[in-house]
């Protein structure tokens, strides 16, 4: 309104300038922010309005500023990660002085990483607008590049039994999962831990499937995160469309059984006397005529030491492990 207000009263001077400040948010949209990126909309199409009828007017878009502007330090990095770098202030002014020099009615000043930005601003429709710009034409990785990616993941996978490639999967998911959020590694995210709970929204989720597209070849949903919300789940889907004719009966079976154990409470194996049983049987060799024959008291007190560093999971992937190899 202020904008409007100034027009109508400068009409009739004979001004050497009109600047007006708006964001990229009314250029190419902003999420969440349709009320903003309209009223920032409305300064460009002032502007548009003043120099049809043959007065100066310019409508300069900007991109996010560092130093105290509106951005937060999180909410920089999570620009970031989509592709806008936040602008020194000094930088900024130069690029408000071009713009001027320029004589141009809108001009957009922003720091943009478009080989980041434009495939998740582009991943659920075409922007006609964006499409011109010469970095969009930038040959991305070829149909042969990805093909020979994804072809050197199935071969390396292929190589591992189905309960390594289930870790490979697993692990994939969490590297690329970090790299989406910012992160080192994959090694701070749990394979049970929910998308939505450790900083996902549906454009990082994009992100992350446009990532694993690249890794298996497959052509996975924009929804993949929300249909297979942790990494463990989605290493799962992922090794199921990979390795269809794999996931047999004795798979199945072989992972019932290893939730049913993983449910005993450890107490209650030493109680019955089959943990020194198990113990012995995720031995290389086997189990030993004696200890196949006397679990006693003096073979239990020597796993003591094992046992108390063990949880009910990894004494069932100590005893069962063997077997998928």
């Amino acid at each position: 309104m202020a904008a409007t207000h100034l027009d109508t009263l400068l009409k009739d001077r004979d001004l050497s300038a009109f600047v007006v400040f708006s964001s990229i948010a009314g250029v190419w949209g902003s999420g969440g922010q349709s009320a903003y990126a309209a009223a920032n909309a409305q300064l460009d199409a002032l502007v548009e309005r003043r120099r049809a009828r043959g007065l100066v007017g310019t409508a300069v878009a900007w991109g996010p500023w560092a130093g105290g502007g509106m951005v937060t330090d999180d909410g920089a990095g999570e620009l970031a990660r989509r592709g806008l770098r936040v602008m020194d202030p000094d930088r900024a002014l130069a690029g408000l002085g071009r713009a001027l020099d320029l004589g141009d009615g809108t001009v957009v000043v922003a720091d943009v990483d478009w080989e980041r930005f434009l495939p998740t601003f582009t991943s659920s429709r075409p922007s006609p607008l964006l499409s011109v710009l010469p970095e969009a034409a930038a040959p991305a990785a070829g149909p042969d590049d990805t093909a020979a990616r994804a072809a050197d993941l199935r071969h390396r996978l292929s190589e591992l039994s189905t309960t390594d490639r289930k870790l490979a999967l697993r692990n994939l998911v969490r590297d690329r999962a970090a790299s989406v959020l910012g992160r080192a590694d994959g090694q701070s995210i749990e394979p049970g831990q929910a998308f939505r709970t450790i900083g996902f929204d549906s454009l990082t989720a994009v992100e992350l499937r446009n990532q694993l597209n690249l890794d298996t070849g497959l052509r996975l949903p924009t929804t993949l995160v929300f249909d297979y919300p942790t990494p463990g789940h989605l290493a799962e889907h992922l090794h199921t469309e990979l390795f269809p004719d794999t996931a047999g009966p004795a798979d199945a079976d072989e992972d019932t059984l290893r939730k049913k154990l993983s449910t005993i409470p450890l107490a209650r194996l030493q109680e019955s006397g089959l943990l020194t049983a198990l113990l012995a049987l995720a031995e290389p060799d086997g189990p030993s005529e004696a200890e196949g024959t006397a679990p006693g008291v003096t073979a239990e007190a020597q796993d003591d030491d094992l046992i108390s560093t063990m949880d009910v999971d990894d004494l069932v992937q100590l005893a069962l492990g063997d077997s998928a190899h």
